[in-house]
Protein backbone atom coordinates (compact mmCIF):
# COMPACT_ATOMS: atom_id res chain seq x y z
CA UNK A 1 0.00 0.00 0.00
CA UNK A 2 2.02 3.23 -1.10
CA UNK A 3 1.23 5.61 1.27
CA UNK A 4 3.01 9.45 0.75
CA UNK A 5 3.16 10.83 3.63
CA UNK A 6 3.40 14.08 2.80
CA UNK A 7 0.55 13.92 0.94
CA UNK A 8 -1.37 12.56 3.68
CA UNK A 9 -0.22 15.35 6.50
CA UNK A 10 -1.47 17.70 3.92
CA UNK A 11 -4.83 16.35 2.45
CA UNK A 12 -6.15 15.28 6.16
CA UNK A 13 -4.69 18.64 8.00
CA UNK A 14 -6.68 20.94 5.22
CA UNK A 15 -9.95 19.24 4.99
CA UNK A 16 -10.02 19.31 9.09
CA UNK A 17 -9.43 23.03 8.77
CA UNK A 18 -11.81 23.75 6.12
CA UNK A 19 -14.57 21.29 7.98
CA UNK A 20 -13.98 23.48 11.19
CA UNK A 21 -17.48 25.52 10.99
CA UNK A 22 -19.41 22.39 9.99
CA UNK A 23 -17.69 20.46 13.00
CA UNK A 24 -18.43 23.48 15.33
CA UNK A 25 -22.21 23.60 13.89
CA UNK A 26 -22.88 19.84 14.77
CA UNK A 27 -21.28 20.22 17.98
CA UNK A 28 -22.98 23.49 19.14
CA UNK A 29 -26.42 21.30 18.87
CA UNK A 30 -25.05 18.61 21.38
CA UNK A 31 -21.95 19.72 22.88
CA UNK A 32 -19.56 22.40 24.25
CA UNK A 33 -19.46 24.39 20.35
CA UNK A 34 -15.67 23.75 20.21
CA UNK A 35 -15.03 20.84 18.49
CA UNK A 36 -14.42 22.39 14.93
CA UNK A 37 -11.93 24.92 16.20
CA UNK A 38 -10.22 22.18 19.01
CA UNK A 39 -9.83 19.88 15.55
CA UNK A 40 -8.60 22.99 13.30
CA UNK A 41 -6.36 24.44 16.15
CA UNK A 42 -4.50 20.55 15.85
CA UNK A 43 -4.43 20.13 13.00
CA UNK A 44 -3.00 23.77 12.01
CA UNK A 45 -0.04 22.54 14.71
CA UNK A 46 0.36 19.78 12.73
CA UNK A 47 1.35 21.56 9.74
CA UNK A 48 3.39 23.92 11.61
CA UNK A 49 5.78 20.84 12.70
CA UNK A 50 5.14 19.38 9.41
CA UNK A 51 9.38 19.50 8.52
CA UNK A 52 10.27 17.68 12.14
CA UNK A 53 7.03 15.01 11.22
CA UNK A 54 8.34 14.29 7.58
CA UNK A 55 11.85 13.72 8.73
CA UNK A 56 10.43 10.50 10.88
CA UNK A 57 9.48 7.45 9.48
CA UNK A 58 5.96 6.30 9.20
CA UNK A 59 5.61 4.97 12.88
CA UNK A 60 7.29 7.96 14.39
CA UNK A 61 5.36 10.67 12.14
CA UNK A 62 2.02 8.59 13.02
CA UNK A 63 3.11 9.14 17.23
CA UNK A 64 4.33 12.23 16.47
CA UNK A 65 1.26 13.57 15.25
CA UNK A 66 -0.84 11.98 17.89
CA UNK A 67 1.36 14.02 20.61
CA UNK A 68 1.05 16.85 18.98
CA UNK A 69 -2.98 16.62 18.80
CA UNK A 70 -2.94 15.59 22.46
CA UNK A 71 -1.27 18.69 23.33
CA UNK A 72 -2.89 21.04 21.29
CA UNK A 73 -6.52 19.69 20.73
CA UNK A 74 -8.92 20.22 23.76
CA UNK A 75 -11.73 18.29 25.00
CA UNK A 76 -11.80 14.71 25.14
CA UNK A 77 -10.75 15.25 21.14
CA UNK A 78 -7.74 15.83 21.77
CA UNK A 79 -6.87 12.50 24.20
CA UNK A 80 -8.91 10.35 21.80
CA UNK A 81 -7.44 11.46 18.14
CA UNK A 82 -3.97 10.94 20.11
CA UNK A 83 -4.74 7.86 21.03
CA UNK A 84 -5.80 7.09 17.55
CA UNK A 85 -2.77 8.17 16.11
CA UNK A 86 -0.33 7.11 18.82
CA UNK A 87 -1.76 3.73 18.44
CA UNK A 88 -1.62 3.56 14.57
CA UNK A 89 2.37 4.22 14.97
CA UNK A 90 3.03 2.06 17.41
CA UNK A 91 1.03 -1.30 15.32
CA UNK A 92 2.27 -0.09 11.53
CA UNK A 93 5.22 -1.18 9.78
CA UNK A 94 7.12 1.42 8.12
CA UNK A 95 5.86 0.53 4.88
CA UNK A 96 2.14 -0.90 5.77
CA UNK A 97 0.11 -3.11 4.14
CA UNK A 98 -3.68 -3.24 3.76
CA UNK A 99 -3.62 -5.99 6.54
CA UNK A 100 -1.71 -4.23 8.55
CA UNK A 101 -3.92 -1.15 8.61
CA UNK A 102 -6.35 -3.36 9.13
CA UNK A 103 -4.82 -4.87 12.37
CA UNK A 104 -3.63 -1.33 13.54
CA UNK A 105 -7.34 0.40 13.20
CA UNK A 106 -8.60 -2.30 15.20
CA UNK A 107 -6.01 -2.06 17.69
CA UNK A 108 -6.59 1.51 17.84
CA UNK A 109 -10.19 1.61 18.14
CA UNK A 110 -9.98 -0.62 21.14
CA UNK A 111 -7.11 1.26 22.36
CA UNK A 112 -9.87 4.55 22.03
CA UNK A 113 -12.62 2.43 23.75
CA UNK A 114 -10.57 2.04 26.65
CA UNK A 115 -9.49 5.90 26.96
CA UNK A 116 -12.80 7.08 26.39
CA UNK A 117 -14.68 4.27 28.17
CA UNK A 118 -16.60 4.10 25.45
CA UNK A 119 -18.26 1.11 22.78
CA UNK A 120 -20.37 1.43 19.74
CA UNK A 121 -23.29 2.85 19.26
CA UNK A 122 -22.77 5.54 21.96
CA UNK A 123 -22.83 8.13 19.44
CA UNK A 124 -19.08 8.59 19.14
CA UNK A 125 -16.53 8.16 16.90
CA UNK A 126 -16.41 4.93 17.19
CA UNK A 127 -19.17 4.57 15.41
CA UNK A 128 -17.50 5.18 12.48
CA UNK A 129 -13.92 4.21 12.96
CA UNK A 130 -15.47 0.45 14.56
CA UNK A 131 -16.92 -0.27 11.26
CA UNK A 132 -14.41 0.52 8.71
CA UNK A 133 -11.85 -1.43 10.86
CA UNK A 134 -14.27 -4.32 10.80
CA UNK A 135 -14.62 -3.77 7.25
CA UNK A 136 -10.75 -3.51 6.55
CA UNK A 137 -10.35 -6.60 7.98
CA UNK A 138 -12.66 -8.48 5.93
CA UNK A 139 -9.97 -8.65 3.21
CA UNK A 140 -12.49 -7.68 0.69
CA UNK A 141 -12.84 -3.88 1.29
CA UNK A 142 -12.54 -1.36 -1.44
CA UNK A 143 -11.30 2.00 -1.55
CA UNK A 144 -14.83 3.08 -2.64
CA UNK A 145 -16.56 0.67 -0.19
CA UNK A 146 -14.90 2.21 3.14
CA UNK A 147 -15.25 5.45 1.97
CA UNK A 148 -19.11 4.85 1.53
CA UNK A 149 -19.38 2.98 5.02
CA UNK A 150 -17.58 5.80 6.63
CA UNK A 151 -20.40 8.25 5.30
CA UNK A 152 -23.18 5.87 6.02
CA UNK A 153 -21.79 5.58 9.66
CA UNK A 154 -21.53 8.95 10.70
CA UNK A 155 -25.02 9.21 9.61
CA UNK A 156 -26.14 6.37 10.99
CA UNK A 157 -25.31 8.40 14.35
CA UNK A 158 -27.79 11.11 13.83
CA UNK A 159 -31.14 8.97 15.29
CA UNK A 160 -28.64 7.39 18.40
CA UNK A 161 -29.02 8.46 22.09
CA UNK A 162 -25.26 10.05 23.31
CA UNK A 163 -24.59 7.73 25.81
CA UNK A 164 -20.96 9.11 26.37
CA UNK A 165 -19.19 12.60 26.38
CA UNK A 166 -21.12 15.90 26.70
CA UNK A 167 -23.82 15.12 24.64
CA UNK A 168 -25.10 12.34 27.00
CA UNK A 169 -26.37 15.10 29.22
CA UNK A 170 -29.19 15.80 26.62
CA UNK A 171 -30.56 12.54 26.76
CA UNK A 172 -33.24 12.40 24.04
CA UNK A 173 -32.60 15.60 22.85
CA UNK A 174 -29.11 14.40 21.58
CA UNK A 175 -31.25 12.69 18.82
CA UNK A 176 -31.67 13.82 15.72
CA UNK A 177 -27.97 15.21 14.81
CA UNK A 178 -24.78 13.54 14.18
CA UNK A 179 -22.20 13.08 16.26
CA UNK A 180 -19.14 15.56 15.48
CA UNK A 181 -16.78 13.52 16.20
CA UNK A 182 -17.98 10.64 13.87
CA UNK A 183 -18.17 13.60 11.13
CA UNK A 184 -14.36 14.43 11.81
CA UNK A 185 -13.84 10.54 11.60
CA UNK A 186 -15.30 10.21 8.68
CA UNK A 187 -13.74 13.03 6.87
CA UNK A 188 -9.80 11.57 7.77
CA UNK A 189 -11.11 8.05 6.47
CA UNK A 190 -12.57 10.19 3.23
CA UNK A 191 -9.29 11.96 2.65
CA UNK A 192 -6.86 9.07 3.72
CA UNK A 193 -9.08 7.24 0.02
CA UNK A 194 -8.97 10.33 -1.94
CA UNK A 195 -4.77 10.09 -1.08
CA UNK A 196 -4.42 6.76 -2.30
CA UNK A 197 -6.77 7.24 -5.19
CA UNK A 198 -5.04 9.99 -6.36
CA UNK A 199 -7.15 12.54 -5.75
CA UNK A 200 -5.99 14.80 -3.64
Amino acid sequence: MALSLERLVDAVSSRIIAAADELTELDSAIGDADHGLNMKRGFEAVLADKANILAKPLPDALKAIGMTLVMKVGGASGPLYGTLFMTLGKELPPEPTAADMARALNAAVEAIKARGKADFNNKTMLDVLGPVATHLSSGSASLASIRALADESARATIPMKAIKGRASFLGERSIGHMDPGSRSSQIMIETVCDVLEGRS
